[in-house]
């Protein structure tokens, strides 16, 4: 650990440093962030880190949670959640205190012990959009990732091209379709989307996972589509067509002030007899249909350059701790970003931790180094 850590976070090196794991969560994505849960819970090393596990019920209730991984696996028919309880867990209540309460209605708080970071698996709003970053950032409690501009930016397609785009780096072309836009003028709006060409790819502007999307290969289902977007938010983002390889690339956070390094590219190949894209089904559901090349197929100057792009898109947005970037590499080698991912799938079997056990950092040091990252890191401006 570096040896000028604040004097709150050097008393406890004489224990084991306490990481809560929080999962779960109100978004569409909460039964992808127990998976995720899982595998971490299995990953932490137990004679390093005090483990308490948390998750968040789909209403948004804090409740004490099973340590089993077991507990939180994907399996056929079933998808994990984090179930009500009559106790809800507290957070710290100001900037002094590390103590986490179990609080039931009519009986006096218990104490949980001190925290001393906060490992926040969630995915989508209401976890990984800023909103959960903001209150920890409010009871001084150190956490794993992105920084509440950066999990906002990251999180908003439409905002995180405009940040890109501003940087110099390459993004696809879209289309922006603001909360009642394309039902006060559907006309116009349409003439917007129609000069992107086909085919169309139409996303909730602040999901994730690839809840809600849509490709679209004639206007006619542009209407459909647009629907099925707001079902998951009220602003839409319509992107062109982009004909090439999809490639991830990992992103770590650099220790004391180093750059931030990346990993191996990995490439996504999908089955497109059975799914027009990388959607949920393909990604969490039917793991059959879907090749995962880590490392992908590269030359080594494009490898160079997809690592270089995914971690300025990182520096960018002003990234920490993790992020995975997704780019499209065209058929003449230029490399395109689609996204950035701030808190991406972290399952053994995601892509971002195979990426870097390609690279030469396996799953269990992996969540250790994010966790060393978080308690490096100071709280407040930074």
């Amino acid at each position: 650990m570096n040896a000028e850590l604040p004097s709150a976070l050097a008393a406890a090196d004489a224990r084991r440093p306490r990481v809560m794991v929080l999962f779960g969560g109100r978004s569409g994505e909460h039964a992808i962030s127990c998976a995720t849960a899982g595998g971490v819970l299995r990953a932490l090393d137990r004679e390093r880190y005090d483990v308490l596990a948390v998750g968040i019920t789909p209403t948004g209730r804090w409740v004490l949670a099973d340590e089993d991984p077991d507990r939180w696996a994907i399996t056929p028919g079933r998808l994990p959640q984090v179930e009500d309880a009559a106790a809800r867990v507290q957070l710290p209540q100001d900037s002094t205190d590390r103590e986490v309460h179990l609080v039931e209605r009519s009986a006096v708080p218990r104490p949980l012990g001190e925290v001393d970071v906060v490992f926040p698996l969630l995915h989508g709003p209401f976890g990984e959009d800023g909103t959960l970053q903001g209150m920890l950032e409010l009871a001084d409690v150190r956490y794993v990732g992105a920084g509440v501009l950066a999990s906002a930016v990251g999180m908003d397609k439409h905002m995180m091209k405009l940040v890109l785009a501003g940087h110099g780096l390459p993004v696809g072309p879209f289309v922006v379709v603001p909360p009642g836009a394309y039902q006060r003028d559907p006309q116009a709006v349409t003439a917007q989307v129609e000069a992107l060409g086909l085919p169309l790819f139409v996303k909730p502007a602040r999901a994730g996972s690839s809840l809600g999307i849509t490709r679209v290969d004639d206007l006619a289902d542009l209407p459909a589509a647009l629907a099925a977007a707001q079902e998951h938010d009220p602003k839409v983002v319509v992107e062109a067509g982009i004909v090439g390889r999809e490639i991830e690339c990992g992103v770590i956070g650099g220790r004391a002030g180093a750059r931030a390094r990346a990993s191996l590219p990995g490439e996504i190949v999908v089955d497109h007899g059975k799914h027009a894209f990388y959607d949920f089904e393909a990604k969490y559901l039917d793991e059959a249909s879907v090749e995962l090349a880590c490392p992908a197929d590269l030359s080594p100057e494009v490898t160079r350059r997809v690592q270089e792009i995914a971690v300025q898109t990182f520096e960018a947005v002003g990234g920490e701790g993790l992020a995975r970037v997704d780019v499209f590499v065209t058929p003449d080698e230029q490399v395109v970003v689609n996204e950035i991912n701030t808190m991406p799938g972290f399952t053994p079997y995601s892509m971002y931790p195979r990426m870097w056990q390609a690279s030469g950092l396996p799953y269990p040091e992996l969540v250790d180094e994010l966790v060393q990252l978080a308690l490096e890191r100071p709280t407040g401006l930074r």
